[in-house]
């Protein structure tokens, strides 16, 4: 554990283009802006690399882990900079038919502490004819990371995780004092559900939340939500980014909050197993809910 027991956090919103080189171009200023103003952890949105909703040209530009240019030139900057760095993800290449959305998480010293691939594709037909089939382009992940930082421990998840609370819930029984969120939502979607969704997860696991997001109208035509966030153990907001605008948010994190927290409500010491009957089945269709996520 670090001597200092709070920590500068800092969330980049970015407006991802169609190629990655202009991009890393727009991360590289936003995350030197972020560590010139103290940050010691600064995460950036869901596919930092590119937006690109055209399939062809999305494999096109897509490199794998070993050969993306981003994921060095990132490293190599949490290095320079000392700082930790969370690449909220890239889009990178998994097989010839298939993308990988992944995080990465950088140590100071340019090492790849641990990397996330997004379990839960967003796979959705919006009102108003907005569709979505992530998982055509995207091979899901299958296994929930956490990691260990300074200040404490740190649950890797992508966007439409979030809905999904069970994710969560393992990742703070497993010892998380921080829960990620590093997006690209929707409009729509985001002014009905983002603030909501994301202060739940902090409220009933007791934990921190950070979630930087993509914000505006990008170069592919999509709009998204941006209000990236840091939301406090209790609830509260911390800091909170514009609509529509790219930048840079900060906060103060003290993590004793989280145990003062859960103390105040003890929840994750208080769930149960138990059934669910249903009474027109019988009761040897009983079911079994797993663990206390529920």
């Amino acid at each position: 554990m670090s001597a200092e027991p709070t920590f500068t956090a800092a969330m980049v919103q970015m407006c991802s283009g169609l190629l990655p080189g202009p991009n890393l171009e727009q991360g590289t200023r936003l995350i030197r802006q972020a560590a010139a103003d103290g940050a010691d952890y600064v995460q950036t949105p869901e596919v930092s690399n590119m937006i690109q909703a055209n399939r062809k040209a999305l494999f096109e530009h897509l490199a794998p882990e070993e050969d993306d240019l981003s994921l060095k030139a990132y490293r190599a900057l949490a290095a320079e900079l000392k700082i930790h760095l969370h690449i909220g993800s890239l889009a990178l290449r998994f097989s010839p038919e298939k993308a990988v959305n992944r995080s990465f998480l950088i140590g100071p010293d340019g090492m790849v502490l641990a990397s996330y691939d997004k379990i839960h594709m967003f796979d959705i037909d919006l009102p108003g004819g907005e569709s979505y089939r992530e998982s055509a382009n995207y091979q899901p992940g299958e296994t929930a990371v956490i990691s260990d930082l300074p200040w404490g421990r740190i649950g890797l998840t992508i966007c439409y995780d979030m809905r999904f609370p069970a994710l969560y819930r393992a990742l703070a029984e497993t010892g998380a004092s921080f829960l990620t969120a590093p997006s690209a939502f929707t409009v729509r979607t985001g002014e009905a559900h983002w603030h909501t969704l994301l202060r739940a997860r902090a409220i009933e696991n007791g934990c921190f939340v950070f979630a930087a997001a993509q914000a505006g109208t990008h170069e592919s035509k999509r709009q998204s939500y941006g209000h990236s966030l840091i939301i406090a153990p209790w609830g509260e907001i911390l800091a909170e980014g514009s609509g529509n605008e790219t930048g840079v948010i900060m906060a103060k994190i003290d993590p004793a909050l989280v145990e003062t927290a859960r103390k105040t409500v003890p929840s994750l010491q208080h769930g149960r197993r138990f059934g669910i009957a249903d009474p027109k089945a019988g009761p040897e269709h009983l079911h079994l809910v797993r663990g206390s996520s529920v």
